[in-house]
């Protein structure tokens, strides 16, 4: 079967948005500002290293345009929306290192 949605080539990255969708209210916010948060400190590394990747990937790219047209359910919660915007813009180690962070942390 062929991934329909940038996220879905990574197993991780289904599973963590799952957990956050199971999540309450109070609880998906805490979390989307912790990515929030993670990704603006991992950016600012890459920032002073010259080595990090420039691209993030035409499925990223591509991804990141089609959540601007508000299809998806994390795209109707402002909160989730901009943390996994702002994930999904990481180089591709960083961003499945969060994903997998995700994962670890929201116990169900």
């Amino acid at each position: 079967m062929e991934n329909k949605r940038w996220y879905d080539k990574y197993e991780e990255t289904s599973k963590a948005l799952s957990l956050l969708r199971d999540l309450n209210k109070d609880l998906q916010k805490k979390f989307s500002n912790d990515i929030i948060d993670v990704a603006t400190a991992i950016k600012n590394v890459n920032k002073e290293n010259d080595e990090a990747p420039v691209s993030i990937g035409i499925e990223r790219v591509l991804g990141l345009y089609q959540s601007g047209l508000s299809r998806r359910w994390y795209d109707k919660m402002p909160h989730l929306k901009n943390a996994i915007r702002a994930v999904s813009t990481l180089p591709e180690n960083d961003y499945l290192n969060v994903m997998e962070g995700i994962c670890s942390s929201v116990k169900k």
